[in-house]
């Protein structure tokens, strides 16, 4: 059983999870719980998985009438929670972060089921933390996790990705073809998540004209919030080379055509992209628990192997930090090693490994 979601960050590790155990254990049934209304409850069927969802919800920081549901809908998911386990048996439950992980590892460790914790971020969530101190190994995709976890029960393992990206060899041109590229322009591809960031948006346009000016093409994820006035500032530009999207599902071709990628700084995000080893511009959100996505970035920044910039900095400064990886082929390369040094491809496989010591 696994348990979690709520975002991108949680789900596509528990379904590279998902994907790694059935391919070596093919006769095993695996059931995902995950929280009503989130997006797991579609990503996770169309992977071709069973999910069931608990009415849990988060406690907003902020003040708000959406908080007096609070308890009722958590005491609601314990009792359905306990219920789905009792049912369904598991050997062994995984909690991959978001609200759904509490009450499912929760239900399961007074059961006596073993549980493993799969936590993304080098600075854990308080949910992990409590779910710790039961779970039988908590396997992370970062060193120095001792001081949130007990470090007696901590596997180094990365975070799983999605295995289309581990092999790009061979497919700029087809890249260049699908997106309807210019092949003598360098190309800066801009991410900012499926639902987009305000600051990414922001900085690349007001950067655009001079990026196409000095000779780049842009391939831009806008998001979904923002993808209809993006659309339209582009279109009003009369620019050739910005190449705007609303969500690119062809992520290996996006990553084989980049020069320069400037992204988020969420765990999922920094994982992928340290398989990708091409230079990066981390902008973190400002907008996460703990600021946790600066964190995820510092740990790249200090090993030389990404460049940060502030999102407050971000709108007016993006184009000069993109030209100064552009315009230093050694600072590529320094770059593409040091972030390539740093990359887990076997990380679904070695969650396995630990899985499967929990049920021997």
């Amino acid at each position: 059983m696994i348990s979690g979601g709520g975002t991108g960050g949680h789900i596509y590790p528990a379904i590279a999870i998902a994907n790694a155990w059935v391919e070596k254990h093919p006769d095993s049934e695996v059931l995902f719980v995950g929280a009503l209304g989130k997006m797991e409850m579609q990503k996770v069927p169309e992977a071709g998985y069973k999910i069931i969802g608990l009415p849990v919800a988060g406690l907003q920081r902020s003040l708000t009438w959406k908080n007096l549901s609070f308890p009722f809908k958590l005491i609601k998911s314990l009792a359905k929670a306990g219920e789905i386990v009792k049912d369904f048996k598991p050997q062994v439950v995984i909690g991959v972060g978001g609200y759904a992980s509490a009450p499912v590892l929760y239900a399961a460790q007074g059961k006596k089921i073993p549980t493993l914790i799969q936590e993304q971020n080098s600075y854990a969530g308080i949910t992990n933390k409590i779910l710790s101190k039961r779970a039988k190994t908590i396997c992370v995709a970062y060193p120095n996790m001792q001081s949130f976890f007990p470090a007696d029960r901590l596997v180094l393992t990365g975070n799983p990705v999605r295995k289309d990206i581990l092999n790009l060899d061979g497919k700029r041109e087809k890249a260049m073809t699908h997106f309807d590229l210019d092949p003598t322009r360098k190309t800066l591809l801009v991410l900012g998540g499926s639902l987009g960031a305000r600051t990414l948006n922001q900085a690349t346009l007001k950067d655009m004209q001079a990026f196409e000016k000095d000779g780049y093409q842009v391939l831009w994820q806008s998001g979904k919030y923002y993808f209809k006035d993006m659309s339209k500032a582009v279109e009003d530009s009369g620019l050739e080379h910005i190449h705007l999207r609303e969500f690119i599902r062809e992520m290996d071709l996006a990553y084989s055509a980049a020069d320069v990628i400037v992204s988020r700084a969420g765990a999922l995000s920094v994982s992928e992209l340290s398989l990708v080893g091409k230079p990066v511009v981390f902008i973190p959100s400002p907008n996460v628990a703990e600021d946790h996505q600066t964190k995820n970035a510092m740990a790249y920044v200090l090993q030389e192997a990404a460049l940060i910039l502030k999102d407050a900095e971000a709108v007016g400064q993006m184009k000069e930090e993109v030209d100064s990886i552009m315009n230093e082929p050694d600072l590529v390369k320094k770059l593409s090693q040091n972030i390539r040094a740093l990359a887990k491809p076997n990380a679904a496989e070695e969650i396995v490994n630990e899985i499967e010591k929990l049920i021997a």
